[in-house]
């Protein structure tokens, strides 16, 4: 998926801001914002329709209610889809909770599901790649790679099945106010905003450059712009509360029939996968004291 350059994005978001910002509605808050939701349900499958009809589509799957509402969708879609988990382990490790929980979810809901465990060895080869591919970005650094290292194997994982699009839950944290900032912010909309406007050199430098260099097509549904513009039209009040964050998008998915899986906290990729726990464990093996000093250690 092709997000632009950081000023065009910038721009893109800010002038989505200020439609919004100018719109009026006829009606009260709470009817608008279910009239929202219902439509944005609509406009996501759509989107799945428009990008991945007639295709061999892979999920970038970790259990988490943002991939699983785009599996369960392109299930119902009657898509040729399936679902991508990864993670890494060895003697002295569970087994990924993100892994563990997908596995749960394709056998609760029939999902066509593959999942692969990695040893250190097989880990610190696609940290490598991953760091490589980033070390000329200003996307290189630990969290980039830790989250970027998930990405590659799920997509390679894809690749190596001959999916022509592989989709990612990307974004839905930003337009549904799902970080711990956002519960902790004084204008929880404000931080939205500004959490949109700075994912380009947060997520989209590495989100760009990743699938260029494997030569695979992606779609992160939640960061297109017409998802993007209905979203956030939908009110603070509607997305979160002191009990629940993304309570648009977890009432989409109780909606198509997801339950308990629905009420699922977020869990960073290279923590739930633990692929950050094997970057650590390798930085100690090579005697580095710092993470960031064992991926520069990585570039050739």
């Amino acid at each position: 998926m092709n997000f632009g350059t950081e000023k065009s994005w910038k721009k893109k978001i800010t002038e989505i801001k200020k439609e919004i910002d100018n719109s009026k509605y006829p009606f009260p808050r709470f009817i608008r914002d279910i009239v929202l939701r219902d439509h944005l349900h609509l406009l996501l499958e759509d989107k799945l329709i428009q990008f991945c009809k007639n295709k061999k589509v892979g999920i970038m799957f970790s259990g988490g209610v943002d991939s699983s509402v785009l599996a369960i969708m392109c299930k119902q879609l009657g898509f040729d889809y399936c679902c991508y988990s990864v993670g890494f382990q060895n003697k002295n490790t569970k087994m990924p909770e993100d892994v563990e929980v997908s596995k749960q979810m394709a056998k609760i809901y029939g999902l066509n599901f593959r999942y692969k465990l990695f040893n250190l060895i097989e880990a610190e080869k696609i940290i490598k790649k991953t760091a490589n591919i980033l070390a000329k970005t200003k996307a290189f650094d630990v969290v980039n790679i830790g989250v970027g290292a998930v990405e590659v194997a799920a997509m390679e994982m894809a690749k190596k099945d001959k999916c022509e699009i592989v989709l990612s839950g990307l974004g839905s944290e930003e337009i549904f106010a799902g970080y711990q900032r956002h519960e902790k912010a004084k204008d929880k909309q404000a931080e939205c905003w500004e959490g949109l406007i700075n994912i380009h050199k947060r997520d989209l430098i590495r989100e760009t450059i990743l699938p260029e260099t494997l030569k695979i097509k992606t779609y992160a549904p939640f960061l297109d712009f017409h998802i993007i513009e209905v979203a956030m039209s939908i009110s603070i009040k509607s997305k979160i509360n002191k009990k629940q964050n993304k309570i648009v998008i977890r009432k989409i998915a109780k909606k198509i029939g997801l339950k308990q899986f629905a009420k699922r906290k977020k869990r960073a990729a290279q923590y739930g996968s633990r692929f950050h726990k094997a970057i650590e464990i390798l930085s100690n093996k090579n005697g580095f004291k710092f993470m960031k000093d064992y991926i520069k250690k990585l570039i050739n």
